[in-house]
């Protein structure tokens, strides 16, 4: 937010101004919930592919390394399960599906919209836990067929897809943690929107507070972070939310 009031003011806002105005106007961020719903099946015959990422979450590029995994959401319903893909260089999320149920299907779903939007190049590492959705043999056999490196986390370590789990929580703070979904289309909709929100407008530190679409397009214009004058200081900011109804999640297609 500090970077945000500052562009604002049209001059340098201090970290420490802000936090006294956000109290005097009780204002507070949101808060991460403790609440977990397990889903992740490792107990299964199916191979296990090794840790190629080695917590290496650094690229040079799109379509280098990618991400997976999967979350859910709470509604009067029952719960909706969401399966993401995320692009490490721009920390941009590049593919999604929701479904009832935590099936094959809906992995397979997420990662047939990355890999259509994307088009990557064969020698890419996708990186995901040892789930049963994730070593099944469809799955890696769609990676295998466009030259995709399989890599999966060690047994229980969630630090090995550490800006994943992040990504995941981020969302749940962001946009599900204090809203009651009365129906699973209710929360569908609200997180193609959030999604939308995420790539093209959030701001993140570890980009030096700018929007992954916006990282992505100053890298096809070959400017480099260090000519940008960019801060790569990572520190914690707060964002706004999504406007409901809104179409920030329409973001063209790019290749690349």
């Amino acid at each position: 937010m500090t970077t945000e009031v500052s562009e604002a003011q049209g001059r340098p806002v201090n970290h420490k101004r802000v936090a006294r105005v956000m109290r005097e106007h009780e204002l507070q961020s949101h808060k991460r919930r403790r609440f977990r719903v397990v889903t992740t099946d490792s107990k299964h015959a199916h191979p296990v592919a090794p840790n190629l990422l080695e917590r290496d979450f650094k690229a040079t590029a799109p379509n280098q390394k990618w991400l997976a995994d999967m979350t859910y959401v709470p509604t009067k319903e029952g719960w909706l399960y969401l399966a993401l893909v995320l692009d490490l260089y721009a920390r941009k999320l590049v593919g999604w599906a929701m479904s009832e149920t935590m099936r094959q299907e809906l992995t397979l779903s997420a990662l047939d919209v990355a890999l259509g939007w994307r088009d990557p190049d064969a020698g890419l590492v996708h990186h995901s836990d040892r789930g049963s959705q994730y070593a099944a043999k469809d799955y890696r056999g769609k990676l295998k067929a466009r030259g995709i490196k399989v890599s999966m986390s060690r047994k229980g370590d969630c630090w090995d897809n550490a800006p994943m789990e992040s990504v995941n929580g981020t969302l749940k703070v962001e946009c599900v943690n204090d809203v009651h979904f009365e129906t699973r289309d209710e929360a569908r909709q609200a997180i193609v929107e959030y999604i939308g929100y995420y790539n093209t407008e959030r701001r993140h530190s570890s980009l030096g507070n700018i929007a992954p679409a916006e990282f992505e397009r100053r890298w096809r214009a070959g400017i480099k972070p260090k000519e940008q004058g960019l801060a790569l200081v990572r520190h914690r900011v707060t964002h706004r939310r999504p406007v409901p109804g809104s179409s920030q999640a329409t973001e063209p297609a790019v290749r690349g």
